[in-house]
């Protein structure tokens, strides 16, 4: 499947590749490959996948290479956002052995990281597929990584929630504190009057924690109510007060604690929305590895 890997995402890679690059070679380089390997050997190594999953990651090869060696040719068997099988052949990367093995481990560690979060977000989508809700992530990213692990999540075929704080308005449990006595939909208001007054227009979300809150909060019928660790049925209860509600068109959330053997119910409790952070802090990396001709 074509997922959109956009100029903020290149961005962001060439970024953290440098990084990455900066922190293996420093001024000196690859001292191993620099002692051992002629200059002028080449060959072709294939990238495959050592498990089944969701590659992701493959669009950042050649901004890798291009920092080591233009004449580094990648071919592609396979694209972000396709499911492998254990032992596919992803991707095929011709050049100077050299260069092939100095940029190896940046190489792996962004398409192990990615490929991770890519094929978890699939298994909740899975799990969910029957239902109305979609699969989204949040803002419990890695700092620098935040463009890519969330383009991985697409790929895994979930949505992206906001990309951060300038892009839509979500007013969490600690804003209600810290506001005292103020209600939830005063908050709104107030939200939205701010938009209003400075010319956004983004939307307005609000996370309650009990049912009278959603109760109150939809007197203002913002956008999205993000329901915070509430059981299946409590979250059924809340899809029939918004629906007999005057605010039917507020979008209802899932959030907090949200694994893959609960993910079913909570779908199946009618909400529109789950929100999972896991997805991009705690998925396990999926195995892949360099397989190099000398080793067939």
């Amino acid at each position: 499947m074509a997922i959109e890997f956009n100029s903020e995402c290149a961005a962001a890679a060439r970024t953290l590749t440098k990084m990455s690059l900066q922190e293996d070679l420093r001024d000196v380089g690859d001292l191993t490959s620099l002692s051992t390997i002629p200059a002028d050997l080449k060959a072709t190594v294939n990238i495959v996948s050592r498990q089944s999953g969701v590659v992701c990651g493959l669009t950042l090869l050649p901004i890798v290479f291009s920092e080591l060696d233009a004449s580094v040719v990648v071919k592609y068997h396979k694209q972000d956002g396709d499911p492998v099988a254990c032992q596919t052949l992803i991707a095929s990367i011709s050049g100077p052995v050299r260069t092939l093995l100095t940029g190896e481990r940046t190489v792996l560690n962004f398409m192990t990281l990615l490929s991770g979060i890519a094929s978890r977000t699939a298994e909740f989508v899975a799990e969910t597929q029957h239902t109305k809700a979609v699969i989204l992530d949040t803002r419990k990213t890695f700092p620098g990584y935040r463009l890519l692990q969330k383009y991985a999540v697409r790929c895994g075929g979930g949505t992206n929630h906001r990309m951060g704080l300038y892009d839509g308005i979500l007013i969490k449990d600690n804003h209600i504190a810290a506001r005292g006595d103020s209600t939830c939909a005063a908050a709104v208001a107030d939200a939205r009057c701010y938009a209003k007054a400075h010319h956004v227009n983004p939307k307005i979300e609000i996370e309650v924690d009990s049912l009278d809150q959603l109760r109150n909060a939809l007197q203002e019928t913002p956008e999205i109510v993000l329901l915070d660790n509430m059981s299946p049925q409590t979250m059924q209860q809340a899809v029939a007060i918004r629906d007999a509600s005057s605010a039917a068109s507020t979008l209802l959330e899932a959030s907090g604690g949200v694994t893959l053997q609960t993910v079913r119910a909570i779908a199946e409790s009618g909400v529109d929305r789950i929100s999972i952070g896991s997805l991009t802090h705690s998925s396990p990396a999926l195995d892949i590895g360099f397989d190099w001709p000398w080793q067939q």
